[in-house]
C-alpha cells in the first residue's frame, strides 16, 4: 500500500476514537451533575409516591391552621377591647376622684357654716334690739344667749370641748405660761396653775388651742431652809430666855 492509502484509512479510526471519547466526557459530566445536585427527597418521594390523599391531607391541615390562627386573632381583638375599656374606666375613675377631692376641699366646712348663720342672725336681732331700747341689760343678756347656743352646736355637733384649768397641774401640751408667780412652801412641790388668761379648747382627743395660764411654780429648796430656820430661830429665842431667868434665880439664892 501507498503511504495515501495508510493515511486514509487511519483518518477514520481517529474519528471514531475521538467521539467514543468525547461521549464518555458528556456521561462523566452528567453523573457528576448529579452528584454534586442531588434531587431533595421530597421531590423524590411526591415524583415517585405522589397521591390525591396526600394533597387532601396538606389541604385540610392548612384549613385547621387558618382557623386557628382567626381564633387566635378573635381572642386578641377581644383581649385588646377588654384593656382598652379597663383602661378608660381607670382614667374617669381618676378623674372623678380629683374633681371629689377638689369639692370637698372646697364646701367642707358648708355644714358648719350652715350652723353658723343662725348664730348671726340671734346678733343681728340682739344688735337690732339694743339700739332700739338702749339697755345694757338687755344687750348682755342676748349676748349670754347667743353664746350659750353656739357653744352648744359646737359642742354636740363638731365635738368641740373646753377643758378646766385653774388648780391643776400645769401640762405644756395643754397649757402655756404667759407668767409666773413664786408659791409658798405649803402649796405642794409641782408647779399649778394659778391663773387663766384664755380658755383652752380640744376636738375628741386633740387639743385645738392651749389655754393661756399663769403658773405658780412650788417654792425653791433655799428659801424653803430659809424659812424652816427662820422659824427654828424664833423657837430657840424663848427657850434661850428661860435659861438666862433660871442662871438669875440661883445667883441670888448662892448670895
Amino acid at each position: 500500500m501507498s503511504s495515501k492509502q495508510q493515511e486514509t484509512k487511519t483518518e477514520p479510526e481517529k474519528t471514531q476514537s475521538e467521539a467514543s471519547a468525547s461521549t464518555v466526557s458528556v456521561e462523566d459530566q452528567a453523573e457528576a451533575a448529579k452528584i454534586s445536585n442531588p434531587t431533595p427527597c421530597g421531590a423524590i418521594s411526591n415524583e415517585a409516591g405522589s397521591s390525591p390523599g396526600d394533597a387532601k391531607t396538606e389541604s385540610s391541615r392548612v384549613a385547621s391552621l387558618e382557623a386557628e390562627l382567626a381564633k387566635v386573632r378573635e381572642e386578641l381583638s377581644t383581649v385588646n377591647d377588654k384593656y382598652l375599656r379597663k383602661l378608660a374606666d381607670d382614667v374617669n375613675f381618676r378623674k372623678r376622684m380629683a374633681r371629689e377631692k377638689e369639692d370637698g376641699q372646697r364646701y367642707a366646712v358648708a355644714t358648719l357654716l350652715g350652723d353658723l348663720i343662725p348664730v348671726l342672725d340671734d346678733f343681728d336681732r340682739a344688735i337690732a334690739s339694743a339700739e332700739t331700747q338702749k339697755e345694757y341689760a338687755v344687750l348682755h343678756d342676748g349676748v349670754t344667749i347667743i353664746r350659750r347656743q353656739l357653744g352648744s352646736v359646737l359642742e354636740t355637733k363638731y365635738g368641740l370641748t373646753k377643758f378646766n384649768t385653774l388648780g391643776q397641774a400645769f401640762d405644756p401640751n395643754r397649757h402655756e405660761a404667759v407668767a409666773m408667780i413664786q408659791g409658798d412652801a405649803g402649796d405642794g412641790d409641782e408647779a399649778v396653775v394659778a391663773e387663766e388668761f384664755l380658755p383652752g379648747y380640744g376636738l375628741h382627743d386633740r387639743i385645738l388651742r392651749t389655754a393661756k395660764v399663769r403658773v405658780r411654780m412650788p417654792a425653791t429648796k433655799s428659801g424653803a431652809d430659809s424659812a424652816s430656820g427662820e422659824t427654828a430661830s424664833d423657837g430657840d429665842a424663848p427657850e434661850a430666855a428661860t435659861g438666862a431667868a433660871d442662871n438669875h434665880e440661883n445667883d441670888k439664892q448662892e448670895n
